[in-house]
């Protein structure tokens, strides 16, 4: 029987070096069986396709956002990261994710898109993974995943701060940006700063107006620019309202329209890049409309299960990898063990 963890928050600054704290032990409700299946199903696959050196490549997009994506679904499965049947393979995921983290700038891997996600599963993992004796000294590969997430942290400041948007795009230098990019790298941003790591309120209220000025007053969201052109997009919606909640702003009425815009369809399907999507709307209905999310929920079910490939894989337009991450992160509020999952 899984153990069920906790992730505590962690309390320390960036003044001094921080120092993750271990899971307790909590209570859970009853996981359907059909998620169990799907999710474990899932797992094993993701499991049998890490390389030896940590990290997931050769099934389609590869980098360390890409691992971190596989290793947030590992920590968000219930088991002890510490001494559960996937701790080699999480300690293994970070260590290669903080090996590919600029010393310099603080940028996890070659796009804004990865380091959004790998300082995600960073702050994820902040706090629940004991890595004490991880470090050597005078080696930066070995840095602590606190060390990792602040300095994460302060490349995506110092990237924002170059923009005249108050947000992100591909390149950490970029001067444009747009809402999925920003969503990942914010969605980090947060999740760092709930764990306990300092991150300027003047960068988080400069991006939530970026998202404010991105949406209509029909809830739709635009995609690039300082006013980008609106339109009907899932993950658009759901990326700006789970900003909107994360960053406890509900009192939005752009975060109203855009929550209203995703009840108001829960059947509507995303003809690109649904697993994206799916990831992105399950986090958002969770945090903004439970009743909603619960219905959903039920579809989304169906729908993986019947689309999951007899390896427990899911194909996606950026490999095995991705889709299956993505996929089973969306189901992964049915267990709610990640802090960025909690309401």
């Amino acid at each position: 029987m899984k153990q069920m963890l906790v992730l505590v928050l962690a309390l320390c600054c960036l003044v001094n070096p921080v120092q993750a704290q271990l899971p307790s032990v909590r209570v859970s409700e009853a996981i359907p069986r059909d998620v169990r299946e799907i999710y474990d199903r899932g797992l094993a696959y993701l499991v049998s396709t890490q390389s030896e050196d940590g990290s997931w490549a050769g099934h389609g997009e590869n980098g360390p956002g890409v691992t971190g994506m596989a290793l947030m679904v590992l920590l968000a499965s219930g088991e002890d990261p510490n001494f559960g049947q996937y701790s080699n393979q999480i300690r293994k995921g970070l260590r290669h994710m903080i090996s590919q983290q600029s010393a310099d700038t603080g940028i996890l891997g070659n796009s804004m898109y990865h380091h959004g996600f790998a300082m995600l599963a960073l702050a994820e993992a902040y706090g629940a993974v004991d890595d004490r004796n991880w470090q050597a000294a005078g080696d930066s590969k070995t840095r602590s995943i606190g060390q990792a997430l602040e300095l994460a942290v302060r490349g995506a400041v110092t990237s924002q701060k170059k923009n005249p948007l108050g947000a992100w795009r591909y390149s950490p230098d970029s001067k444009d940006a747009d809402t999925s990019v920003s969503g990942a790298v914010l969605v980090g941003l947060l999740a760092a700063r709930n764990a306990g790591i300092e991150v300027p309120d003047e960068s988080i209220d400069k991006a939530i107006n970026y998202y404010t000025k991105m949406t209509s007053t029909a809830g739709q969201v635009g995609y690039s620019g300082g006013l980008g052109g609106f339109g009907e997009s899932i993950p658009r919606t759901s990326i700006a309202t789970l900003v909107f909640a994360v960053a406890r702003r509900k009192d939005l009425p752009q975060f109203k329209a855009a929550i209203n815009n995703l009840s108001q369809n829960l059947e509507r399907q995303e003809q690109h890049y649904a697993e994206y999507g799916r990831y992105y709307q399950a986090q958002a209905l969770f945090q903004g409309d439970v009743a909603a999310w619960e219905k959903w929920n039920k579809l989304l079910v169906k729908q993986l299960k019947a689309s999951q490939a007899a390896d427990g894989s899911f194909s996606s337009n950026f490999g095995t990898t991705v889709g299956t991450s993505l996929n089973l992160l969306a189901l992964a509020l049915n267990y709610r063990f990640l802090p960025i999952y909690e309401r």
